[in-house]
């Protein structure tokens, strides 16, 4: 535990101003900072001997629709040289627009791309900033809280035409039939079918 104790003073003297919060949970080091400072936390986080922060484990977000900062970005990286793993947090607008880190990390392409995707949430100077997940067509972002949940389209193959169809999602009810009957003492349409066996 006093490792990351030492790792948290260190990046609180080091980072006096870009540091607004930090504290430890689970064995772990969370740090709220502003977002103009990301890169230049990341830079220090990767390259410090005393942190090297090297693996940018993931990248995600939170939705929180009713605050006026939408969205909390969250990046979890892990030291292996230290065992130990930080989490670096910070809130934005809805339109809002974020650096991006894939030359600090190649491997936030994907991720960035995963949280426009889910999101909606873009990133400035990313290298290819487009779906990833769902289909070039798609309408709206899916991880977003006022997202319908049976979506805007159903998607299917028609065989007659040889292509894949959108259509407006229609909830069919047809096969459903409900008694409201307790299940454990059956319902009346299998009790029925009992005494005609019988």
């Amino acid at each position: 535990m006093s490792i990351l104790h030492d790792l948290q003073k260190k990046i609180n003297s080091e980072l006096t101003t870009k540091i607004k919060h930090s504290e430890i949970r689970h064995d772990q080091l969370y740090v709220n900072i502003d977002c103009n400072d990301i890169i230049d936390v990341l830079v220090f986080l990767k390259n410090n001997v005393h942190t090297k922060f090297r693996q940018l484990v993931d990248i995600t977000a939170v939705d929180y629709p009713e605050k006026n900062q939408r969205f909390k970005l969250i990046y979890l990286l892990l030291s292996h040289e230290f065992n130990s793993r930080i989490i670096l947090s910070y809130s934005i607008n809805e339109k809002e627009l974020i650096p991006s880190i894939t030359e600090i990390f190649p491997s936030a392409n994907w991720m960035e791309r995963e949280v426009f995707d889910m999101y909606g949430i873009k990133f400035k100077d990313h290298p290819d900033l487009r779906r990833i997940l769902t289909d070039y067509n798609f309408e709206g972002f899916p991880l977003r809280k006022d997202f319908p949940l049976t979506g805007h389209n159903e998607v299917r193959y028609n065989e007659n035409e040889k292509k894949v169809l959108y259509e407006p999602v229609k909830l069919e009810q047809n096969y459903r039939n409900f008694d409201y009957e307790s299940p454990w003492q059956g319902t009346n349409y299998i009790k029925e079918i009992n005494k005609k066996d019988e």
